[in-house]
């Protein structure tokens, strides 16, 4: 059986009527931004970027699939407000975030990827870091019922799986890529992300229609 939450989102799924003129603004701010890095020519940052987006986008799947294959509920969902819900656990708002969300982790990084804080690599301590905080700002989205969680394993008393596998990927994802010496094995992993999204899109998706 469905749980109420999870229902709630569902029928708000893929709804254009609930369309507000807001986006266009968020959408014209992530374009300048990426704009910006692509003017002064920091195709790293671009990149990392990128790749930290779209890591969002697997999780954001493999979280749909979980309510196709539960029948029950995603890990979380997002039953509120919307002028778009693009997957069960993704609105518009959420998607234009995280493209911005990545050029902000990877601009806030030392020059020096050996640089160590507190005897530790300053990539790894920046991504527990920001992952931690992350976790906070999903706590308090909790608190007002902008995101829901239902599973015992993913949620306030287990705080360590959504920090683990809901934002350190990311963070360790984009640093890898910004960090890389090649620029061609830079678009290389980030092409691999995106067709690797697209084609879960296009199979668990339009084809299966599970997602």
């Amino acid at each position: 059986m469905l749980a109420p939450h999870a229902a709630q989102a569902q029928a708000l799924l893929r709804d254009p009527s609930h369309f507000q003129w807001y986006v266009i603004p968020l959408l014209l701010l992530v374009l300048h931004a990426y704009g910006e890095q692509a003017a002064e020519r920091r195709w790293s940052v671009l990149l990392a970027g990128m790749a930290f987006w779209l890591m969002d986008w697997l999780n954001e799947i493999a979280n749909a699939l979980l309510l196709h294959a539960t029948g029950f509920a995603p890990a979380w969902a997002t039953p509120g407000s919307s002028a778009y819900v693009i997957l069960i656990g993704l609105n518009i708002e959420i998607c234009l975030m995280f493209a911005i969300m990545g050029l902000f982790a990877v601009r806030i990084l030392p020059k020096d990827p050996s640089l160590k804080l507190a005897g530790i690599n300053n990539r790894l301590v920046l991504a527990a870091v920001n992952s931690v905080l992350c976790v906070l700002v999903e706590y308090g989205l909790n608190a007002i019922g902008a995101l829901t969680w239902e599973w015992i394993w993913w949620n306030r008393s287990a705080p360590w799986l959504i920090w683990l596998l809901g934002y350190l990927p990311f963070f360790l994802m984009a640093y890898w890529v910004h960090d890389m010496a090649s620029r061609r094995r830079q678009i290389t992993v980030v092409a691999s992300l995106a067709v690797l999204v697209v084609s879960a899109l296009s199979l668990f998706g339009g084809l299966l229609r599970w997602i």
